[in-house]
């Protein structure tokens, strides 16, 4: 595939904030449909960053990010933001008063999608996380694994082009990451693209391809 026909690329991106140093130096990078790019490196190497420029949620300071071929310019941004990327973070998000239901449809109701479509969409991907009878729970009385597969099934809900993962395991035992990893898989629509940030080569060891973020620079690696 192509970098015209892929959903999002990166043509010699550099950031950094202020006048500081490079946190990313010429980045090229291409995401194909359906694959899983997992982006490895320690604390503080820019995979954050990585993901937030691939996301739209970050300008870079020089370069192009390319949606489906096209440069994401300013006035596209937020459109593309919302209907082509979901994300999944380290530390849940949720609102506590509501119900696993609610909050895995909030994505689809801030896009507009009619209450009773979004709910049945929502117990759908609930159901594909393994949480079908959890859907009507506070979620106030789910486990810390089951709010991060709330969190899952609210990305994977709204059919996203792209799914940007930032450590979805980070703050998880090892037991509940597996149960977590299975569910993402699990939910995720052959056609998604998952990039996810990891330090954990357990995660990126379940991923097609595996790059290491070093000095601001991508490079492949053969293992996680």
């Amino acid at each position: 595939m192509t970098p015209t026909t892929a959903p999002v690329s990166l043509v010699g991106v550099r950031h950094r904030y202020g006048r500081g140093p490079w946190v990313l130096d010429g980045v090229d990078l291409t995401v194909e449909s359906g694959e899983a790019v997992a982006v490895m490196g320690p604390s503080g190497s820019g995979k954050t960053t990585l993901l937030s420029i691939l996301g739209l949620l970050t300008a870079p300071t020089d370069g192009e990010v390319l949606v489906a071929g096209e440069p994401a310019g300013t006035r596209r941004r937020g459109r593309l933001r919302a209907e082509w990327f979901t994300w999944v973070f380290q530390t849940v998000n949720v609102l506590g008063h509501r119900s696993a239901l609610d909050n895995a449809a909030l994505g689809l109701l801030a896009r507009g999608v009619p209450r009773p479509v979004a709910s049945r969409r929502a117990r759908e991907a609930l159901a594909a996380v393994g949480l079908a009878s959890r859907a009507d729970a506070p979620v106030v009385e789910l486990s810390g694994g089951e709010l991060q597969r709330v969190c899952i099934a609210r990305a994977t809900a709204a059919a996203p082009r792209v799914i940007l993962a930032d450590e979805p395991t980070g703050q998880l035992d090892h037991a509940t990451s597996l149960t977590v990893l299975d569910a993402l898989w699990a939910a995720r629509r052959p056609e998604t693209a998952l990039v996810v940030a990891t330090h954990d080569p357990e995660v990126a060891g379940r991923c097609d391809r595996v790059l290491g973020l070093v000095d601001g620079r991508l490079t492949e690696r053969t293992t996680p």
